[in-house]
């Protein structure tokens, strides 16, 4: 690692895999039970009863149906500790079919589902929100392909995303995704919550990367949409209505998706700015200096950093200033993308626009650096709760919510800081009240003030995390009456019982 203060000297080296991301839960203590902290009723689906657990042990064997009631905690609360069913019952099936017969079974006899990967989700949409059924995905981890001349990539819904990256490493290849929880969440999960993540502003998102899908409805019923190809313009593209909604409409069993070739040459900037109007400015020429090469640009501001340097004890590379920001680049040719970005740095920094920095291209220091942004939600949890938001504004308004709450709860006295960081290159902020505990009068000053000051910037009151159980009333802000009525009428036509995953994604 080099650091920096009027001259930069940039050498590249191939980067290696991000270590597994191991969350650390601050204490052992589980929050309330969703029912007893949010309005919410439960619908009326069946009670699990004897010949429901029989049939489940029949199809599965009861080593994969868990009704152990300290094994089936951990299904029922989410990581960051902000919604907690309770669940009796979770189930792991292997196969598309063992999904089919499970839908199929709890669609004749109204038992609800609750579909779950990884469950890193941060709205609270992989977990139950009563007793529903948990339908969990980890023993569905099988790679059946890696085309090494395509690109494209064929598994079970199951596979861990670092899992994946690992074995298309063996191919020249890697994910067009990137996570924090990369070591924990599920492709299928990605898929169906359309995960955004560390370098979509390079390869994208999963709409565009996603080939094809296997998805089981509701009533059973397999939907094999697992094509590979890049063009097929055959009618409408019904694997669209599976990626982003939440295994509302169909629980994904298979994806096919095409990756990308693994960069020869990586090399990463962490740089300190005085504002956000430098930030802005420094964004507008990476994305001009830097051009074909620039995979990733994210931005922290200082309370975030402290989550990580205070209360997980990470260690910054460089003094504290206001601003930060990961600059990230891919490239195949060494000497071509040390040229570019070490005029790039130089012009930055000659301007006044950067204050400090540094850069590094070896493996173990750029983890470090990357640690500084992937374990920021570990680290929040340390402050007692947090009251976390995914939204898209105009990039002139990226970092607007982080001064107009900090009017608007000054003084609060169970205020612990209130930040933003996130995925500048595509407007996606993740904003952040975090508290000593949780207090209701604390969450009406946030909602749903947080969701109209979203909607007045023409703004989307979810980037990438979906809508989950959290944010469903809240759709009004960013989708017209219309849109929404159709979406409710897809439902209505896929899941006529409403089993699947209620509660979440749709206005009740």
């Amino acid at each position: 690692m080099m650091h920096f203060n009027t001259k930069m000297l940039i050498r590249s080296l191939q980067k290696a895999k991000n270590a597994q991301y191991v969350f650390r839960n601050a204490s052992s203590g589980l929050p309330d039970l969703t029912k007893d902290r949010y309005p919410v009723n439960r619908a009326d689906f069946a009670t699990l009863g004897d010949k429901h657990l029989q049939f489940f042990r029949d199809l599965l064997g009861p080593q994969r149906v868990i009704t152990d009631p300290a094994e089936c905690e951990g299904y029922n609360v989410d990581w960051i500790k902000a919604v907690r069913g309770y669940s009796t019952c979770v189930l792991k099936p292997k196969t598309t079919e063992e999904v089919s017969k499970i839908l199929s079974f709890c669609n004749d006899h109204t038992v609800a589902v609750c579909p779950q990967g990884g469950n890193t989700g941060l709205v609270g949409g992989s977990v139950p929100v009563f007793d529903e059924v948990v339908l969990c995905t980890s023993q569905m981890n099988t790679i059946y392909d890696i085309n090494d001349t395509s690109g494209v990539l064929i598994c079970q819904a199951g596979c861990v995303l670092e899992s994946l990256d690992e074995a298309l490493a063996e191919h020249g290849l890697m994910m067009p995704l990137d996570l924090g929880a990369k070591g924990s969440c599920h492709i299928g999960g990605n898929v169906s919550t359309n995960a955004g993540g560390l370098r979509l502003l390079r390869y994208g998102n999963l709409h565009g990367n996603v080939l094809g899908i296997e998805a089981v409805k509701p009533d059973g019923q397999i939907i094999d949409l697992l094509s590979t190809l890049k063009k097929d313009n055959t009618g409408f593209h019904l694997k669209h209505l599976f990626i982003g909604s939440e295994g509302s409409l169909g629980v994904v069993t298979k994806v096919a998706i095409h990756c990308v070739p693994k960069p020869k040459a990586v090399n990463l900037a962490f740089v300190g700015l005085p504002s956000f109007e430098n930030v802005l400015k420094v964004l507008k020429r990476a994305k001009r200096d830097l051009g074909e090469i620039l995979a990733s640009c994210e931005m922290i501001d200082e309370s975030t950093l402290e989550v990580c340097t205070g209360n997980l004890k990470l260690r910054s590379p460089i003094p504290e200033y206001p601003f930060y920001m990961l600059i990230e680049t891919h490239g195949s040719n060494n000497a071509h993308d040390e040229e570019k970005l070490n005029g790039f740095l130089g012009d930055v920094m000659d301007s006044g626009l950067v204050l400090d920095g540094t850069v590094t291209n070896e493996p173990s220091k750029m983890k470090n650096i990357w640690d500084l942004r992937e374990r920021i939600t570990e680290g929040f949890i340390l402050d007692g709760y947090v009251f976390k938001y995914d939204v898209s504004l105009p990039i002139e308004q990226f970092y607007s919510l982080v001064p107009v709450f900090r009017q608007r709860l000054s003084n609060h006295p169970d205020i612990v800081r209130i930040t933003g960081y996130g995925h500048l290159g595509d407007g996606n902020i993740h904003f952040q009240v975090s508290c000593k505990q949780f207090s209701r009068e604390i969450l009406e000053k946030i909602e749903p003030f947080v969701y109209e000051y979203t909607s007045r910037l023409k703004g989307s009151i979810s980037a990438e995390h979906g809508i989950g159980f959290r944010k469903p009333k809240y759709m009004k802000y960013s989708k017209s009456p219309e849109s929404i009525a159709i979406m409710k009428d897809l439902k209505k036509m896929f899941d006529p019982k409403g089993i699947l995953n209620p509660y979440k994604v749709l206005p009740p």
